[in-house]
């Protein structure tokens, strides 16, 4: 497997800085956020995000992506765009300038829950994922998206209903073992079968429920997720990279913590080597015929 990081969850860092400072700590790529974003009076995530190029004018700042990632010795494990899979102009736009990269796939993202009603959200979502396939066939990238929580895509077999039938050389799925914590958690082994070819890229991120001093009108507790360390959130990591294993995944897992507990620099190391150690662990146990046993059930 390659490593990377999602530049959304390095909001503290520059361009170069980000770059560099994965470079240094070993990582093998960099998916860089494209969005417009809010200003905000200090780095966030979601808003004053450093690391995030602006769709407005990309295509001004692609010589300047592709030297800073190349410079860093980084690969790209691909785009990290926002654009919805109805914007056609902008997406049309995205598939361009990855191919422009050399990026291998950029993300589109689905209609969001509550938006409309599900089924037509739905059918009118795959109308446009179509359109989408055909162009990214032209630009000879891949579209992808993702299983993230309050979308019509939550989950593996939404999202296999989604792209059933489309070319998985140009349309594929992110996995996102955070995102599925929240909403969409599907058996390991049955999602990734289910997926097949279309199991295209992974996302790492943790999350946990916790109980909040909140109460119901019936006095009952109410929950609430938090985003987690890698340590401390409720993935199951050796589970995960086991069963991405025994599919024989081997592409690229970008990882995109947004816990806040450990400073930026400290956390992208430490992520690194957890999910490396994670890798090695696994490897070790499928090589003995007792673990292989373990793993393959």
């Amino acid at each position: 497997m390659k490593f990377a990081v999602f530049t959304a969850s390095t909001p503290d860092w520059t361009p170069s800085e980000a770059a560099q400072t994965l470079a240094e700590q070993g990582w093998d790529g960099i998916e860089w956020r494209i969005t417009d974003q809010q200003d905000a009076p200090e780095p966030g995530f979601w808003a004053g995000n450093r690391a995030t190029w602006p769709l407005t004018g990309l295509e001004q700042h692609l010589d300047e992506i592709a030297k800073i990632t190349r410079d860093a010795g980084l690969e790209f494990s691909g785009i990290g765009g926002y654009t919805r899979v109805f914007d056609h102009e902008n997406t049309e736009r995205m598939l361009a300038a990855t191919a422009a990269l050399g990026a291998p796939r950029v993300r589109v993202t689905m209609p969001a829950l509550g938006t409309g009603n599900y089924r037509e959200l739905f059918a009118g979502a795959r109308r446009d994922l179509e359109w989408v396939a055909d162009r990214a066939a032209h630009h000879g990238v891949q579209a992808v998206i993702e299983l993230h929580h309050r979308t019509i895509t939550s989950s593996a077999s939404a999202a296999y209903r989604m792209v059933e039938g489309l070319d998985p050389a140009h349309v594929g799925v992110i996995h996102d073992s955070g995102n599925l914590v929240i909403e969409g958690h599907e058996d390991y082994l049955a999602a990734f079968e289910l997926l097949g070819e279309y199991l295209a890229h992974v996302h790492v991120k943790s999350v946990a429920w916790h109980p909040t001093e909140e109460r119901r009108d019936d006095d009952s507790v109410v929950w609430r997720e938090n985003w987690e360390t890698l340590r401390d959130g409720q993935v199951d990591f050796d589970e995960y990279f086991g069963t991405l294993a025994e599919v024989g995944y081997n592409g690229w897992v970008t990882l995109e913590d947004f816990s806040t507990t450990v400073p930026l620099a400290q956390r992208t190391a430490d992520n690194l080597a957890f999910v490396r150690a994670v890798e090695a662990r696994t490897a070790a146990r499928r090589a003995t015929p007792e673990g292989a046993d373990a793993v393959d059930r």
